[in-house]
């Protein structure tokens, strides 16, 4: 896929799904409407969600770069995205997602959208052990094994996680051995 093409689908996607969920629901849940909240749990709760955000913008952008495609089913990446946090963890972006509505859970103070997300989380949950990881499997074969099998779904590394680069090819010269 042309880098111009993933950018716009992953803009259009970004729009639709974290957007939807994270942004247009919350927003109908609670009209943005802030409860009596601790300056300091508002104060949190705005970083996280902006923190969050950050994280959602960077995941996307990588499926654009290193993918060539986008996190939309309909337009898959042609290569497996294992770069930025998806070091760390399989799943940056579901986690992001919940974390922005958690976030506004905090800074409005509104327990409904903790509920929410708690929600968001579980389906999304069985939408990666249910559908993406079969298929992901079925695109990219022993790339993503090894890269599943290295890197927890939901739960940080400590370490960035590298894949195994295969030794670069040695000519030998005519009459050696190796």
């Amino acid at each position: 896929m042309r880098r111009s093409s993933a950018a716009a689908g992953a803009s259009l996607f970004f729009a639709l799904a974290p957007g939807v969920v994270a942004g247009v629901v919350p927003w109908l849940i609670t009209g943005w409407d802030a409860q009596p909240a601790w300056l300091v749990v508002r104060i949190a709760g705005g970083v996280l969600t902006a923190v969050c955000t950050l994280v959602l913008v960077d995941a996307f952008m990588r499926f654009v770069m290193e993918g060539a495609g986008t996190p939309a089913p309909v337009a898959p990446p042609e290569r497996l995205v294992v770069g930025g946090l998806f070091r760390y963890v399989r799943n940056p972006m579901y986690l992001a997602v919940v974390g922005a509505i958690l976030g506004q859970a905090l800074l409005l103070g509104r327990p409904v959208l903790a509920v929410y997300g708690a929600v968001v989380g579980l389906i999304m949950a069985a939408f990666v052990r249910w559908y993406e990881e079969p298929a992901l499997s079925d695109q990219f074969g022993a790339e993503y094994d090894a890269y599943r099998a290295a890197v927890r779904p939901w739960w940080p590394r400590r370490r960035p996680w590298r894949p195994v680069q295969p030794p670069p090819n040695r000519i030998v010269p005519p009459g050696h051995r190796h």
